[in-house]
């Protein structure tokens, strides 16, 4: 049997759970995941591999209407991840259904030549009356390859979702040795977990205008690691947030990033956090760079 190989783009509308879906593909964490819409920011691959096929599994940013400039490179992430992919998956929350922005994003893909599937995602918290009158509309509308049903949550038809995955891949040799699992850097990793770690702490009072800047990644002698990271926000009110009482919630958040970057890296690792007032970070174009975005005007 020949190997094969392919790209696919998974987009669709923010907190769809595609991030959720790519580890569950992957099997284990490649991206981050919030309940928080547009969690992921930049184009990130997971790589899964199934029999003889190795998927490349693109996670998009989510497609929205965006305003700001960091709003429009997101957005144009995901349209260049789907560019040229073997395959595009479109994942809709199966429980919010056809809304206007899903109507919108299923509209403009059926302009696209790549060739697509419809994945409908949360299908356990879903009403399922309503499941195959939203399958029959998306198969009209965009005639795709398959619509298949998963709830990444739980891992429900996950496992045929790879296996369908995997037949329908390109022959071709692999891209990546076997044991990847996926091409972000340590130094973009530590990022993106101690991001996920400001979400899921700061949920409900810290919104998007936030990033995180690696000063130094430094190897050590004795094989552990030393990170020094920034965590830019706009405001000073910000700041106190993410501080907390005497510095109690930014030491919280560094322990818990701390902890989890040493169990997927491998070793010991030393994490410094600051938290700086940076107004207009958003306009550093080399911030954009570290963190995979193009910059757009």
């Amino acid at each position: 049997m020949s190997e094969k190989c392919g790209v696919v783009a998974v987009i669709g509308a923010p907190n769809a759970g595609k991030s959720t879906l790519v580890n569950a593909i992957v099997g284990q964490k490649v991206a981050i995941t919030s309940a928080k819409a547009q969690t992921t920011r930049a184009r990130l691959i997971g790589i899964a591999i199934a029999g003889e096929s190795q998927m490349l599994l693109v996670d998009t940013p989510g497609i929205f209407e965006g305003k700001r400039r960091l709003d429009r490179a997101m957005v144009a992430a995901a349209w260049s991840g789907a560019q040229d992919a073997d395959l595009v998956a479109l994942v809709i929350d199966a429980k919010e259904g056809l809304r206007p922005r899903v109507e919108a994003l299923a509209a403009a893909l059926a302009d696209r030549r790549e060739p697509r599937i419809v994945i409908l995602n949360k299908v356990d918290v879903s009403p399922k009356e309503g499941l195959l009158v939203l399958a029959q509309r998306l198969q009209e509308m965009l005639a795709p390859q398959a619509i298949l049903m998963v709830s990444a949550a739980t891992g429900d038809g996950v496992a045929d979702l790879k296996r369908w995955l995997a037949e329908h891949m390109p022959e071709g040799p692999w891209h990546f040795p076997e044991e990847q699992v996926s091409d972000a850097t340590d130094r973009m990793l530590a990022a993106e977990v101690t991001r996920e770690q400001l979400y899921h702490q700061l949920y409900a009072e810290l919104p998007h205008d936030s990033a995180i800047e690696t000063e130094r990644y430094e190897e050590r002698k004795d094989g552990s690691v030393a990170i020094h990271q920034q965590i830019l926000v706009a405001r000073d009110s910000q700041k106190a947030i993410v501080l907390g009482n005497r510095g109690s919630r930014l030491k919280e958040i560094g322990s818990r990033a701390r902890a989890e970057l040493s169990a997927l890296l491998g070793r010991k690792v030393h994490l410094f956090l600051h938290v700086k007032v940076r107004p207009e970070w958003q306009e550093d174009r080399g911030l954009y760079r570290d963190i995979g975005l193009d910059w757009v005007e």
